[in-house]
């Protein structure tokens, strides 16, 4: 999902809450405002499944959420409403992605260390495959934070774009050159080699070469 498209179903989202709380009333009787409860855990539920989505069950927001806005009372919905907001300027200040990024930065390199230590020990084809999935990844996340849809319309359903596809849509976005998008042309089809058994038609110096140009390719160009 872009980020475009995330930010605005965080709109979507405040705008509810904060319709509902233009629906409350007082309780004599308990001294406290509240709302319709069945509306509440309806706005409630649909928060929580986006914060779930987005940041992850051990994210501050997601536990605020969760623990803080339990009843329909105007205060719990407030709440829920000042987390969203926080989290929305958050999702459209970039940060998310930043984060996500030095996370699967992390991943990448545990990956590319990994794929090292096999192609050390002579397994060249294992190792290009692994290669190839960190490459394809990268660019996955390269059209994510430059807008570039990440998904195409097939038989009625969305189906992730090849990442041949997103090498050619980044090259043509600015977000690299011609170059570069030759040399992740040439990587993504030893990796295709590798994934489809066809063990002769590259050597063990090549996916040498694939390893030190996908590392640097990674650390320079990032998202």
């Amino acid at each position: 999902m872009r980020l475009e498209d995330v930010t605005r179903r965080a709109d979507e989202l405040i705008g509810e809450a904060t319709e509902l709380l233009k629906t409350k009333k007082h309780s004599e009787m308990s001294g406290r405002t509240y709302v319709d409860e069945g509306s509440f855990r309806s706005v409630r539920g649909a928060i929580l499944s986006f914060l779930l989505s987005t940041f992850g069950r051990e994210h501050p927001y997601y536990e605020d959420v969760a623990a803080h806005a339990v009843v329909g009372y105007t205060s719990s919905l407030e709440n829920a409403i000042g987390t969203m907001r926080a989290a929305r300027d958050e999702i459209a200040g970039g940060w998310l992605i930043q984060i996500k990024t030095i996370a699967a930065s992390e991943i990448f390199a545990d990956f590319l260390d990994m794929a090292d230590y096999l192609l050390s020990g002579g397994y060249k084809d294992a190792s290009a495959v692994i290669i190839g999935s960190v490459l394809e990844e990268h660019l996955r996340q390269l059209c994510q934070a430059n807008s570039i849809d990440t998904e195409v319309p097939s038989g009625g359903k969305s189906v992730p774009k090849k990442a041949e596809a997103m090498n050619a849509d980044l090259t043509k976005a600015g977000v690299y050159g011609r170059l570069e998008q030759k040399n992740v042309t040439a990587w993504l089809e030893l990796r295709n080699n590798a994934a489809h058994g066809k063990y002769g038609v590259y050597n063990e110096s090549q996916v040498h070469v694939m390893y030190q140009g996908v590392l640097e390719f990674t650390s320079r160009i990032r998202p």
